[in-house]
């Protein structure tokens, strides 16, 4: 009986146990479909990185002696669709069985499940052994309690698979080391050149561009930045344990004109398609800080380890927890457009300039970027949930809608109402300036509230909490914040209305 596997793009996992032993009448299917790149407009870096990677991981499988069928994005047999391909397949190839691994996205998740009931085959859906947790384990973690604090489960990780912890209790006697991890970089210390791949792409690019793919974004498809392969992607894990790791902790939260990386790992596309796993990849940080000693501090390498066994695998127990509601979430009813500088990068705003085209030609920023730039601005602007959703899953090459609607959704926008975080992730330019260098020469200045080129950062902060009182005024993580509004008098609340007023009514000449 012949077999059909599916691999999706995301499912680059060599190490799978599909791989074991060899049985001739099994057939791995992969395909490059217009369904995936048109669900969203994608960044141009993205969809090369993807199908790249596609490409090179079919070369690999063949290599291991695989029977592998490939459907380019411009084969003329390739219909567009995961369904119509493989319901064209199963006939052509007289398949007596389809097997698939779990997608990592809801809407796959379930047009997989309702395309198996109709193939009138027998089908199997397996695990992609990747993650360290499985989808439904973060609901049962929190079963009868109120809040699914991140701080909870990630304590609970680190018992649960022994990391950084002594009979139960954490290495240095903490469980968390953030507040060492929130330094500002002022060139004290060399920030090593970020490693890069010259992969040629130029032929995929072409191939992109003659299939009417829509995308937008740069790329330098001569040398292209990021890797596509494991052997890549193990290269830039050495690279960050061993010139990046040192200094990791201190300077995560930093942002800089003089580095568009600082000292970040950029594994996460490669651990987002699977060519590493989390569980080497924090095996590979652990022995790194054993073996250097005093070299690197605890803190540098707690505060990696908790972007991995903690928040990703936190993000994923969240999305499948509350999906598909979750795409729904508006808890302040934001409906205002995205402006036109998120895509051209042109504003007077230097902080979200340098973000947003730093992102258009590498596809990347960093989580704070992210957070605390981008995604602090379309909060207080009360953006449209749905478009920056949109925005932020097009432009990074790392976006997948697990890991990107809880992160922008929930922690960038509060749309979710605090599944996510205990309190809206808001601040004002002081903020921005304390971890940056960007309000330098900036057309705004960032000490000022209302006035003559007061940034708008700050009048739009405060703002935001006066039209939301009645949603956030009991948040206990907000006290500060309204009693320092309750000590303003009325004519200061109402310059600060009007000033935000007219930067709204005028944003996109910001």
């Amino acid at each position: 009986m012949k077999i059909l596997r599916l691999i999706l793009g995301d499912q680059l996992n060599e190490k799978h146990s599909w791989f074991d032993g060899s049985d001739p009448d099994i057939i791995y299917v992969m395909m490059e479909v217009r369904q995936e790149t048109d669900y969203v407009l994608h960044h141009l870096q993205k969809l090369l990185l993807v199908f790249t990677a596609m490409r090179r991981f079919a070369d690999r499988l063949r290599a291991m002696g695989k029977q592998v069928l490939y459907l380019k994005i411009n084969d003329p047999k390739n219909r567009g669709r995961f369904d119509l391909n493989l319901k064209e397949m199963v006939g052509r190839l007289e398949i007596g069985r389809f097997e698939y691994q779990l997608p990592d996205e809801y809407r796959l998740d379930r047009d997989l499940t309702q395309l198996c009931e109709g193939l009138g085959i027998p089908y199997a859906a397996f695990d992609t052994e990747h993650f360290l947790t499985g989808r439904g384990e973060l609901k049962t973690l929190f079963s009868g309690k109120k809040r699914l604090l991140l701080e909870t489960f990630y304590r609970h990780m680190r018992r649960r698979f022994g990391i950084l912890v002594d009979d139960g209790r954490p290495e240095g006697g903490r469980w968390n080391y953030d507040r060492e991890n929130r330094s500002r970089w002022k060139g004290e210390v060399a920030i090593p050149p970020p490693l890069s791949f010259e992969n040629d792409l130029s032929e995929l690019y072409g191939e992109l561009a003659a299939s009417g793919v829509q995308y937008f974004g740069s790329v330098d498809p001569g040398n292209f930045l990021w890797p596509v392969d494991r052997e890549q992607a193990l290269r830039l894990l050495e690279e960050f344990v061993t010139r990046r790791l040192k200094h990791f902790g201190t300077y995560q939260d930093a942002m800089s004109l003089s580095s568009w990386s600082l000292f970040h790992s950029r594994l996460s596309p490669s651990l987002n398609l699977k060519l590493i796993s989390p569980a080497e990849v924090v095996q590979r940080v652990l022995r790194e800080w054993e073996v250097r000693g005093g070299e690197i501090s605890l803190s540098q390498v707690e505060g990696f380890i908790r972007q991995i066994i903690g928040w990703r695998e936190y993000m994923r127990g969240v999305y499948w927890d509350h999906m598909p509601e979750y795409e729904e979430m508006n808890y302040f009813d934001h409906h205002r457009r995205l402006p036109g500088f998120y895509w051209t990068g042109r504003t007077n705003m230097r902080c979200v300039g340098e973000v947003v085209t730093q992102s258009l030609e590498k596809a990347y920023a960093h989580h704070i970027q992210r957070l605390m730039v981008t995604g602090n601005f379309a909060l207080l602007s009360g953006i449209d949930v749905d478009e920056i959703d949109r925005w932020y899953l097009g432009i990074y090459i790392d976006a997948i809608q697990w890991v990107e609607i809880t992160n922008t959704r929930g922690m960038s926008q509060y749309a979710d109402g605090g599944i996510t975080a205990t309190k809206p992730y808001a601040a004002s330019a002081r903020y921005i300036h304390r971890m940056s260098d960007y309000c330098e020469r900036c057309h705004y200045r960032w000490n000022r509230r209302t006035g003559e080129l007061a940034c708008p950062f700050n009048s739009l902060y405060w703002n935001f909490f006066l039209k939301n009182r009645r949603l956030l005024r009991g948040n206990p993580r907000l006290g500060m914040v309204y009693r320092t509004l309750d000590r303003m008098d009325g004519m200061e609340k109402r310059r600060i209305e009007e000033q935000a007023m007219q930067y709204l009514n005028t944003m996109g000449s910001l």
